[in-house]
This record gives structure tokens, C-alpha cells and sequence, in this order.
């Protein structure tokens, strides 16, 4: 069974954005598309927010984030305790993201790769199951306990 997918972007991800949705789509994944809606300039935490929002709630097992560097969106969505958001710019990162971290965000710095790049990337994520055993332990501390 395919994993269920949001995406999101601020204008500098928006190209890219839409090309991994004709890709993602292509595979046979639904996809919730968060915004935004042209390449005109917006704030990335009105389309990074809402993204976390889906992810953390259990809508879609899977986000992916983009904006120009990929950092803003990614801190935006690692402000959401059930989120474990992956800044990724190759593969063997993107694998070891999921592997090692269960991340369940995968966030792509649109303007400093490619859409082959992205592709691997994003594959790779969706691709990879988390490995469990001794990374249990760390994942559970990493939300805020107060």
C-alpha cells in the first residue's frame, strides 16, 4: 500500500514543487498539495505549518517541504513536537533520515539542487523504513517532555 503524501513550498520551491507532484503522481501516490499556488514571493511558515499540521495528525504518513535553502520551511515544521523534519540534499542522507530518525518531513533545498537530485532524494525517503531497535531510544527524546 502506498504511503499517503502532503507537499508544501514557498515561491522558491514552487517550480520544483511541481514537477515532484507529476512525478510523485506518476507512481501512483495521492498527494495533498499545501501551497503554495504560483512562484510569487510568500512566507514560508504559512505553507510549513500546515504541512506539519497534516503529518503530526496522522492525515498523511509523509510531507515533503521545500523552499529556497530548505532550512526556513524545515524549522518551521520541526516547531511541531510530532515532527521530525529532514533536511536533505543527496540520497544517502535522505535514506539515513528515515533509517535511523524515522523523519517523517523530507525537506528539499530547491535552489541548490536538482530535479534528478530531488527525485532520488524523495525517493530514497519513501523508499526506506525506519529501523527501529536502538534508535527507539533516542527518537522518544526528542519531543519536549514538560
Amino acid at each position: 500500500m502506498k504511503k499517503t503524501l502532503a507537499i508544501a513550498s514557498d515561491h522558491a520551491g514552487y517550480s520544483m514543487k511541481l514537477d515532484l507532484i507529476k512525478y510523485l503522481e506518476e507512481k501512483g501516490y495521492k498527494l495533498r498539495d499545501l501551497g503554495t499556488d504560483s512562484a510569487e514571493s510568500v512566507n514560508y511558515p504559512d505553507f510549513g505549518h500546515p504541512l506539519a499540521e497534516v503529518v503530526e495528525s496522522g492525515e498523511v504518513d509523509i510531507g515533503i517541504s521545500l523552499c529556497g535553502s530548505g532550512n526556513g520551511i524545515n524549522m518551521v515544521t520541526n516547531k511541531h513536537q510530532g515532527i521530525r523534519g529532514a533536511l536533505c540534499w543527496n540520497r544517502e542522507i535522505s535514506k539515513m533520515a528515515r533509517l535511523h530518525n524515522d523523519a517523517n518531513i523530507c525537506s528539499l533545498p530547491a535552489r541548490y539542487i536538482d530535479l534528478a537530485t530531488a527525485i532520488e532524494i524523495v525517493d530514497a525517503f519513501l523508499d526506506t523504513d525506519y529501523e527501529g531497535g536502538r534508535h527507539d531510544i533516542r527518537i522518544v527524546r526528542i519531543p519536549l517532555h514538560k
